[in-house]
């Protein structure tokens, strides 16, 4: 066994891609919360959302996009963006990419870590694949990697996902670049001679 080091300021996640061949067979189970189409997306509110949901988890690639770069994805017609409602607040969200023909990508899908093992985890993730298996759709694929919530993996396995793929990611630490703050994702710690040079979290 060898190990190799991750440079200060940077991370570094082992990301497994899944794919799902054929319509899973199970119910949808039942939540208080719904879906509500967004049909059309405003970056800056598309950034709030993507923060608040998937900040705890590292979330960032969106957020480091102009938006130019980001409304040519979320603006796309073969890119549907759900958010997922309990009566008024917003806490949780959904995006389907069909822009590979034949196929649709669950691109980015969550809920705010306060309703973590409540079960709406499993009918969000329900609901999004009775969505992606349309008239057409003969692939639906994932990805996630290890510094996502750690049931992530065996949730989207248990939903019918089989996993075909996995690599190894490195990145700068949002945190570090003000992408997002330096008190978000305190189950990894920043560490390394920079952690020195990050913002104290809040008290």
């Amino acid at each position: 066994m060898s190990y190799e080091p991750v440079s200060d300021g940077e991370l570094a996640a082992v990301v497994t891609y899944l794919e799902m061949l054929e319509p899973p067979r199970a119910d949808v189970p039942q939540s208080t919360l719904r879906l509500r189409r967004v049909t059309e997306p405003d970056p800056d509110q598309y950034r709030a959302l993507f923060r608040k949901v998937g900040a705890r988890w590292l979330w960032f690639s969106r957020l480091a996009m102009g938006d130019q770069e980001l409304q040519a994805i979320i603006g796309d017609p073969k890119v549907e963006l759900y958010e997922v409602a309990a009566v008024e607040p917003v806490v949780g969200m959904l995006e389907l990419d069909f822009r590979e023909s034949g196929e649709c990508e669950l691109a980015f899908i969550g809920l705010v870590p306060e309703l973590a093992g409540q079960g709406h985890g499993r009918w969000l993730l329900a609901e999004a694949l009775k969505l992606a298996w349309r008239d057409g759709t003969s692939r639906v694929h994932v990805h996630t990697c290890t510094l996502d919530h750690p049931a992530a993996l065996s949730a989207y396995r248990r939903a019918g996902f089989t996993a075909y793929k996995r690599a190894v990611e490195r990145f700068p630490d949002p945190r570090l670049l003000d992408i997002l703050p330096a008190d978000c994702a305190p189950q990894l710690p920043v560490v390394g001679t920079l952690a020195s040079t990050a913002p104290s979290p809040a008290s």
